[in-house]
């Protein structure tokens, strides 16, 4: 599958009865990217990053952060707000009670950007609208 198949299939706010094919679709991708650069499809990846924030489900944030981690082109075409997806707030506290390393190495990197003014005005419905706009032009 590739982005465009997988804009058709599940749409930029997907049924949630999906989300599971979607998280599964990145893992595959974002283990390839780590494997080789190149390897994974950082397109459909981004895509299903939008998706998954979309869905506004806290637990995506570190797989969302794995994916921007995979490579050089994860980490430049899958934007850090799509951590948020639940929220700012929500999110920081959600990942300073979640047990992994992981986590921890996440909520630092977004207290890092945040101190530095990183997601002043940011709101995750101007966000989500943006990509709106960004897919349809496609």
């Amino acid at each position: 599958m590739d982005e465009d198949a997988g804009l058709r299939r599940f749409g930029l706010s997907p049924d949630r009865t999906h989300l599971d094919e979607i998280r599964a679709l990145l893992g595959e991708h974002t283990e390839r990217e780590k494997h080789a650069q190149g390897e994974g499809d950082t397109e459909l990846m981004k895509l299903c990053c939008v998706q998954l924030f979309n869905s506004g489900d806290p637990d995506d944030a570190l797989l969302i952060w794995s994916a921007k981690q995979a490579g050089f082109d994860a980490a430049c075409s899958i934007d850090v707000e799509l951590l948020l997806g639940h929220g700012l707030g929500a999110t920081k506290t959600h990942l300073s009670t979640h047990p992994s390393p992981s986590a921890a190495e996440t909520l630092a990197r977004l207290r890092e950007l945040e101190s530095l003014g990183a997601f002043e005005g940011f709101s995750v419905e101007e966000l989500s609208s943006g990509y709106d706009r960004y897919y349809e032009e496609e």
